[in-house]
Formats: C-alpha cells, sequence, structure tokens
C-alpha cells in the first residue's frame, strides 16, 4: 500500500449518507488515518465505527492481492491477470455461443461508483449484447423507487436535504433504526425534537431509534399498509385534509379516498395491533404543525406489497399538503452507498444511463448514439435481480458479478446458493473473497474507495466525489480496468475507458435530457460546492439556456411534480396480507435487519476485528412472553425454521419486540444464515422480495 503525502479529503464507503472524512497517511506511509471532516454538511464531522475502522479492510492481511482461476482439481489457484480475463472471456463467450447471449448474465451493486455502474451496463449491452443485468440495490429502495415514479414522476430518495429534516414540525419514521444503520444522521432527529417538533416512529421493534421517538407504534410485520390507510382514514374522517392543495396540484383524490375510507380504525386495530387512541394520536401530531414529512426504509419498503405500501405513505402526504412545499414532503431513505446512483446509471434491468426507460425509442435512441452504436442493437429488458438469480443455472448459464454477496444476501439465500453452484461458469470482481467468490471459476481482485477516483450519489440525491488516496497493492486492478480488459477481448476495442473522468464525462453526455440528468454536473465542481444535487442540466448546451451553470435542484417539486401535467397522482391502494401469514405450522413472523457495527452481507465488515468484538455473530430476538413458552434461555441456542430453511442462532430475550415477532440481523453466513428463511416472494410492481415478513416456528436447538 502507498500513500500520497498528504490528506484527502473522501467519503466513507459503506451507506447512503457517503459521510465526508479526510485519510492522513501515517507515519511510515503505510497505512491511513481517518480524521473527521466536519466541512461536510451531511455528517459535520461525525462517523460510525464502521466508517472509523474502514482503513483496515483495505490491509492486504484481508483482501484479494491477485487473480485466482479455479484448477481441474477444483481449487482457486494464484493466476496471472492475463490468464484471468482470458478465462472469463472463454467463459463468457463458450456460453454466449452454445446458447445465445441471454445465456450470459451481469449481476452488479449498489456499492459500485456511478461510473462503474455505468461502464458495466454499458459492457452488457454493448460488448455482451445481453439483457439479463440488474443490480442488488432492486433489494432494497426498488418499492420506494416505483412509488415515487407514480406518484411524482420521478425518483429521487430524499426531495429535500437533510438539512431540511429539523426545521419541519413532525418528522414519522417508517421502518427505520437510523442510530443503527445511519448513526450519524440521527442528529437531524435529535435536532429536530430540539427545535419543537414531534417524532414518530414506526417499527415492530423498540429500536435504539424508536426510543428517541414521541410515539412509538409497533405493527405487526406485515401490515403497514393498513396502517397508513388507517391514519389516511381518520385524517379524512377528522377534516384534516387539504383540500386547496389537493384541486390545485394532484390528480385521482377520490378514488384514493374511497379506497382509504374502507380501512376504518377499528379493522386497523384488529390487523395492525395498535389501538384507536394511538392511531388518533399519531394524527393529530402529524397534521398539528405546518410542515411535515414521512420518511420509509426497508421496513414498509421489503414487501411483496412495498409499492402500494409506500404509495399508502405518499397519499397521506397528498392529502394533507405535506408534499413539494419546503420542509415537507415524502422521502425515502436509501440504504446502500451509491444505491441511488446505482440505479441511474444503466444497472437495472429495464433502464439506460439518466434513468431512462429501455422501452422508450428516444430513449434508446439517444443513449445508443452517445455509445455509437444502433438502437435496435441494444437488447430490450431482462429479468429482474431476484428472477436473474433464480434463473441461474437454467436459462442463465454464465455470470459476471461485481460488488454483491448474494449468498448471504439473497432472499431463500440457500435456494440461490445452489442456482450458482449449478452455473456452467462464474466470474466474480470483489475485493475480499466473499461466500460468492468462493464458488466462482474466476476471482478478480479490486481496487476499493480509497484506491480509486468515483463519484457516488447520496440519499439526497447528492453527486460526490471520491477522490484516491492510496495506490492499490501489486495485482490488484479498478473496475474500469476489467471491463476494458475483457471488452477489447470481446472484440470492442474503443468505448471502455480506465480513467473514472473520462467514463464520467461520457455519463454526463449520455444522462443529459434525462430525468436523472447530470450533464451539468463536473468534478471541479463537486469539489468547489460540497456535491450537486441532480437533476442539473449543462445550461451552457441549451440553445434557450443563459449558459450560466445550472445550481443544481436540492429541492423537488417545489414548482411541479415531474407528471406530465405537474400534478402528482394519487394512486388508490388497499391493504392484502403479506404472501405468507402464520399457522399452525409457522406461528410466527420474522423480521430481518442491520446491527450497528456491521454492513450488509458483512463480507468487508465482518474482516474488521473491532467490528467483530461489537458484534460478533447472529442471533435471535425474542419476547420473554415467547421465550417462556417455548422454554428458550438467553444466551442459548434457538432454532428457527420457515418453508424454506433453518438457521440457528442464541436467544436474545428483550421486551423490545412483539410477543409474536421473532427478529435476525442478516449479515452472517453459516447456520445463522437469515436469509436462509426469508421469503422471496415478489412485488409485482418493483419486483422487490420480501425480506421483512414470512412466517417461521421458534424452538431450542
Amino acid at each position: 500500500m502507498h500513500t500520497s503525502d498528504s490528506a484527502t479529503d473522501t467519503h466513507c464507503p459503506y451507506c447512503a449518507l457517503q459521510c465526508g472524512m479526510r485519510l492522513r497517511p501515517e507515519p511510515g506511509g503505510a497505512t491511513v488515518a481517518v480524521e473527521e471532516r466536519a466541512d461536510f454538511p451531511v455528517n459535520r464531522g461525525a462517523l460510525c465505527g464502521k466508517g472509523r475502522t474502514a482503513p483496515a479492510v483495505l490491509s492486504s492481511r484481508v483482501r484479494l492481492t491477485e487473480p485466482l482461476v479455479r484448477t481441474h482439481a477444483g481449487r482457486l489457484e494464484p493466476a496471472t491477470w492475463e490468464e484471468a480475463l482470458d478465462a472469463v472471456v472463454a467463459g463468457l463467450t463458450r456460453t454466449s455461443r452454445a446458447y445465445g447471449p441471454d445465456a450470459v448474465g451481469v449481476f452488479g451493486g449498489g456499492g459500485l461508483t456511478n461510473e462503474k455502474a455505468y461502464a458495466l451496463g454499458k459492457f452488457a449491452r454493448v460488448a455482451l449484447r445481453t439483457s439479463q443485468i440488474d443490480y442488488n440495490g432492486r433489494f432494497c429502495m426498488s418499492s420506494a423507487a416505483a412509488a415515487h415514479q407514480r406518484a411524482f414522476g420521478l425518483d429521487r430518495g430524499l426531495p429535500f436535504p437533510l438539512e431540511d429534516i429539523p426545521r419541519t414540525g413532525c418528522v414519522i419514521l417508517v421502518g427505520s433504526n437510523l442510530a443503527e444503520t445511519m448513526p450519524p444522521a440521527l442528529r437531524y432527529l435529535t435536532e429536530l425534537k430540539a427545535n419543537g417538533g414531534t417524532l414518530i416512529v414506526i417499527d415492530p421493534r423498540r429500536t435504539r431509534t424508536a426510543e428517541q421517538a414521541d410515539l412509538h407504534l409497533a405493527p405487526r410485520p406485515g401490515t403497514d399498509l393498513a396502517l397508513a390507510l388507517g391514519l389516511l382514514h381518520l385524517i379524512v374522517a377528522e377534516g384534516r385534509t387539504d383540500a386547496e392543495f389537493i384541486a390545485a396540484r394532484t390528480t385521482g383524490w377520490e378514488e384514493a379516498r374511497a379506497a382509504a375510507m374502507a380501512h376504518w380504525p377499528e379493522l386497523v386495530e384488529r390487523i395492525t395491533g395498535i389501538p384507536v387512541p394511538r392511531l388518533r394520536e399519531a394524527v393529530a401530531m402529524f397534521c398539528a404543525p405546518e410542515s411535515a414529512m414521512v420518511l420509509t426504509a426497508r421496513g414498509p419498503e421489503q414487501q411483496s406489497k412495498g409499492t402500494d405500501t409506500v404509495g399508502a405513505w405518499i397519499n397521506l402526504c397528498l392529502a394533507t399538503g405535506r408534499a413539494g412545499r419546503p420542509l415537507s414532503g415524502y422521502g425515502c431513505l436509501t440504504g446502500q452507498g451509491n444505491g441511488q446512483g446505482g440505479r441511474e446509471h444503466g444497472q437495472k434491468a429495464d433502464q439506460l444511463p439518466g434513468y431512462r426507460k429501455l422501452t422508450d425509442p428516444a430513449a434508446r435512441a439517444h443513449v445508443a448514439g452517445v455509445w455509437g452504436v444502433d438502437p435496435d442493437a441494444l437488447p430490450g429488458p431482462g429479468r429482474s435481480a431476484y428472477e436473474l438469480l433464480d434463473a441461474l443455472g437454467t436459462d442463465v448459464k454464465a455470470l459476471l458479478l461485481m460488488g454483491s454477496n448474494p449468498v448471504v444476501s439473497a432472499p431463500g439465500a440457500a435456494h440461490i446458493e445452489d442456482r450458482i453452484r449449478s452455473l456452467d461458469f462464474l466470474a466474480v470482481a470483489d475485493v475480499v473473497l466473499s461466500e460468492t467468490a468462493a464458488l466462482a471459476d474466476v476471482v478478480l481482485p479490486v481496487t476499493q474507495w480509497a484506491e480509486e477516483t468515483g463519484t457516488t450519489t447520496n440519499l439526497e440525491g447528492r453527486v460526490l466525489l471520491r477522490r484516491r488516496a492510496l495506490t492499490a497493492p501489486p495485482g490488484v486492478r479498478s473496475d474500469l480496468d476489467v471491463l476494458h480488459g475483457l471488452a477489447a477481448r470481446l472484440g470492442v476495442e474503443k468505448g471502455f475507458p480506465t480513467e473514472p473522468e473520462e467514463v464520467f464525462e461520457e455519463l454526463r453526455r449520455a444522462s443529459a435530457g434525462g430525468p436523472a440528468d447530470y450533464s451539468g454536473i463536473t468534478y471541479a465542481r463537486i469539489e468547489a460546492e460540497q456535491g450537486v444535487f441532480w437533476p442539473c442540466p449543462d445550461v451552457a448546451e441549451d440553445p434557450e439556456g443563459s449558459g450560466a451553470s445550472h445550481a443544481g435542484t436540492p429541492r423537488l417539486f417545489l414548482d411541479r411534480f415531474a407528471t406530465e401535467d405537474g400534478r402528482a397522482r394519487f394512486v388508490p391502494v388497499s391493504h392484502r396480507d403479506a404472501a405468507e401469514v402464520p399457522d399452525a405450522d409457522y406461528p410466527l413472523l420474522l423480521t430481518t435487519g442491520r446491527v450497528v457495527a456491521q454492513y450488509q452481507s458483512g463480507a468487508q465488515t465482518r474482516r474488521v476485528d473491532e467490528l467483530n468484538a461489537a458484534a460478533p455473530g447472529p442471533f435471535v430476538e425474542l419476547h420473554p412472553r415467547l421465550a417462556a413458552r417455548i422454554g428458550a434461555v438467553d444466551g442459548s441456542p434457538l432454532a428457527v425454521t420457515s418453508r424454506r430453511g433453518r438457521a440457528v442462532a442464541p436467544a436474545r430475550i428483550t421486551d423490545t419486540i412483539r410477543a409474536d415477532t421473532v427478529f435476525m440481523p442478516f449479515h452472517w453466513p453459516g447456520e445463522g444464515r437469515a436469509n436462509t428463511l426469508t421469503n422471496p416472494a415478489l412485488d409485482p410492481t418493483s419486483r422487490m422480495p420480501e425480506f421483512k415478513v414470512c412466517a417461521v416456528r421458534v424452538e431450542p436447538a
């Protein structure tokens, strides 16, 4: 590892806050230390344990430093880069020739920079000519994205900057545990309360975040949709709607109103388990101030009805005039580091760069023009993430995977592991030998966040720049180098540059005029302005523009929504059960989530000693009444069984969870792998799997 001589301002590699940090070489130059960067507005210097310890994964002790190729004896052995790239191309080409280009799949990740996500989507469609590309961001925020598009005509996680949250009057936080998933963001809720605002947290568990709430509602998992509809029913019944806003800036109200009125309070109490007086209290708190917000995360989104659930919360905002106005609105707390940018520039099965639709002839023509290919040569939409993984070994026989670990993170993970093992060929580019990489035929060691330059887009829609602070170890190449080398071997000599800024300049052109327009954003502007909010068109290229730089768009929808008529759309929705409900054989509900010291599949954080000391392994959280009924002892192993598999982990008995529900974190492989249990039932619109609720039984192991 070689460092530069001076400190480098950059951003954390983990969650979508993309906290600012400074890397400073330590004496001897072999390592770097993380310093606070108080001038960056999102975290104002604060960092969680994951951010502080992020350089630990840069160590050659824990990461890949040379390509690996599986031998005839079945072992992964070191190889040269030329041998490894040749082997990847041979495997992909052999499959494509035998079965057609759609027998080759590509699976990306929400941690890839914008440049890498863009290049990966282009590589799939231009070099491989396959439609079979999607990414793990589909598992995170796709339901909110679909609901955003449906209601507002545009999807950006937060339509306002985080700095607006402390200045609003009330926040309803649905299915988010910010204190553990994004600790530096908790200050925005603390400041909200200090300013006289109120906080309502909706979560089946009394988490560290829920402890901060003025009102905590703990619904039965899978009933968030009924809860939102019940609150809207009360808002209508109590005369709290904003008729002027509804008439001036929305369409579809009468149909949405009628659907909500079918969910009367007593019915909603029976469905959710929340008493009617608490429902009325929530309505009063939300409607009392002049401004308010609803923020959702994976809780309501990772359901087989996640799009409708988010839509119901959006309806609540629209009915009360809490959208398209200062300090008000609906927002999604995007999870992965570049989950927002990753879905904007071509990793998703149905999208082209700039958040363009792959089925739109004008979008295809624009992007094809930038790429120098015939629009008719671009494949159509492919399978969504879970459907792509489920097709491995049958319709999709070879896979190139970058920046994801589905053996741990996919729903019904044991089944997906079987599908991956059945592939004719698997190539993985990663920084560590993850559980998925260990199954590959070829493993390509790639650079990490501190060893490469590139942009990410945080949960606010703020495009940020990470600058390279270190030289990667010998034997490690960037993902852009990998794609360049593979494309050249596939006969595409041009179009896959290795310099990130050159890729970004092409991304700017490809996104120009699209919903996620980055054309007015440059590396220099990002550095000078602490990030630039999209959409940011290049005004100089607009024949009717002034030629001045567009300022970017921190706050969306204040003048009009992004629909054709400028009005937000109410969408009528009705409650329906989760895809799987408890019965005599599986009488309990399982919900899953994260803990503060680990991240996603844990492929990186589980290699950091300090984080492992804080969170050494999985557990099963259950209520004392349930523990007494099944004879569970705190710390003793419990077996949790669903229709898909079995997991075993120590009991953690606490009264902070509903008695009909158990909770498991999903960061670990092995017998405690929570996603062995989860249900891959898909939302019909977003294709989001139902991670957050399934039926299980629990017994001492």
